[in-house]
């Protein structure tokens, strides 16, 4: 493995993660015809050919998000992530590692248990997709930019400098 950057992450580690970002707020906030098509599939009614089209958007970034998280977690391998924050109390430094390790589990969870739904029928998955780790991916969410907002405006380091500009 290569040394991990002090200072930031690739130009590729943060267009990853940026791109990847905007996709699940995307599905979080749209998932309207993924919705429908799950309330027509529960009640044994045939969907549209449209509302099939919508429910595809909702499943179609969810694999890509999938497929770009692999690339990302490769190039975590490969070329490093910067040093942690020395200004940073231990304890928030765990913190930062469980939320990063619990925000990798679920950009991961949330295509295969959406696929397993979508695809494959597995009623069981969909209702944890939907219902649990949505829940537990917006919380995380918010720990994630209020831990970068307090790097930024308590403590001032560079945390989100890392992953703006480099």
């Amino acid at each position: 493995m290569q040394q991990p950057s002090a200072t930031g992450y690739s130009l590729s580690q943060r267009l990853l993660h940026w791109t990847i970002a905007l996709l699940i707020f995307f599905n979080l906030l749209f998932p309207d015809g993924m919705n429908v098509w799950h309330r027509l599939m529960r009640r044994g009614e045939v969907p549209t050919p449209e509302q099939i089209a919508s429910a595809n958007i909702h499943a179609y970034v969810g694999i890509a998000i999938l497929l770009l998280a692999i690339i990302r977690l490769g190039l975590r391998f490969t070329k490093g992530v910067p040093d942690e924050v020395a200004e940073e109390p231990a304890i928030f430094r765990l913190a930062a590692k469980l939320a990063h390790a619990g925000l990798y589990i679920l950009i991961f969870a949330m295509p295969l248990t959406g696929i397993a739904a979508y695809y494959f029928g597995i009623n069981p998955a969909g209702s944890f997709h939907a219902e649990v780790l949505k829940i537990v991916l917006w919380a995380l969410i918010a720990a994630h930019v209020a831990g970068a907002l307090v790097h930024q405006f308590y403590w001032k380091t560079n945390v989100l400098r890392r992953m703006t500009l480099g």
